[in-house]
């Protein structure tokens, strides 16, 4: 490689004056191109991406890495013009990372105060003191122990609650039970009062959230979902939360998006909704992610958060 070639920006919300600023700033020898605007599609040879269109990956023959705008990768794997000969990067920056952990931990303390019912009495005009439990008694699960889990996981202990994490493989975190593999996922379950779901959408996650697992979970659970929509039934969600197994659920991300009118979360008095904004990518600090790994790659190091196929993360 004898020269930087130019990084091709593709996201259908992304502002893209703030990252091309944030880029010249940090790596000013470097060339941004917008789609759909590629010059020669045979200089690209990075490429950060939200969504691309179906058949973008047949319009650059020399890309070398791929960078995702966000932790997940779904999107890019469900494009059928993906090749599997080309690194991708997952986007691992501190930005993304603290707005998950802020909103998760904000949907914790909203269903460990009764928030919830304290807002559904306000609506029937109900004065009535509903019962209180300290953090110390109230037992937390986060399913799925990735760099955002963990992040997640250790705040939570640090708020003094009982922190359950459950993976496919073992982690050892200072205030937090660790469970593993299908083998040790009913006693996680059985132990947590909250649910928080920070599961990419793999192979082996797809539809994990359903009827059984739900039903392991104790009379009154709450869950968060902030993985991946696809994670969960949703006709079995809505079941557990209608016979009042679940006391409730909030959800960022689902199956179907945006979320359609008709859909019946919309109107459920148990289901709070927002719209994938649990976290979103803070351009400066991501920037700084994708320059210092074009410089690894540059300098022929490895790349940092490759992304295994095979895993789907």
């Amino acid at each position: 490689m004898n020269q930087v070639k130019p990084v091709l920006l593709v996201k259908r919300d992304l502002d893209v004056a703030t990252w091309a600023q944030a880029f010249n700033q940090q790596m000013p020898a470097l060339e941004v191109r917008i789609w759909p605007e590629l010059g020669d599609p045979s200089e690209i040879e990075f490429a950060l991406l939200w969504m691309p269109p179906p058949e973008l990956f047949t319009h650059l023959p020399n890309l070398e890495v791929i960078f995702s705008v966000g932790a997940g990768i779904d999107h890019l794997l469900a494009c059928p013009s993906l090749p599997r000969n080309i690194p991708i990067v997952r986007m691992v920056e501190p930005g993304l990372t603290s707005g998950m952990v802020e909103y998760v931990l904000y949907n914790v303390l909203r269903f460990h105060r009764g928030m919830d019912r304290y807002d559904a009495q306000q609506r029937a005009a109900l004065w009535s003191v509903l019962p209180q439990t300290s953090a110390e008694a109230r037992s937390i699960g986060v399913m799925g122990l990735g760099m955002i889990g963990q992040a997640v996981a250790k705040l939570l202990v640090t708020m003094g609650f009982k922190v359950h994490g459950w993976s496919q493989t073992r982690k050892v975190l200072e205030g937090v039970n660790s469970y593993v593999g299908e083998a040790e996922r009913d006693a996680f379950l059985e132990n947590t009062e909250i649910l928080v779901a920070v599961l990419p959408s793999t192979v082996a996650t797809v539809g994990l959230i359903d009827a059984r697992l739900l039903e392991q979970l104790p009379r009154g659970a709450f869950l968060i979902n902030v993985g991946r929509g696809d994670l969960i039934h949703e006709n079995d969600l809505l079941n557990a939360l209608d016979r009042e197994h679940l006391g409730g659920a909030a959800l960022d991300v689902f199956s179907q998006e945006p979320l359609p009118v008709g859909h019946p979360f919309w109107r459920h008095p148990r289901v709070s909704i927002t719209p994938h904004v649990a976290s979103i990518t803070q351009a400066d600090t991501a920037v700084a992610h994708v320059v210092t790994n074009i410089g690894r790659w540059q300098a022929g190091q490895t790349l940092s958060h490759v992304v295994d196929l095979e895993q789907g993360y």
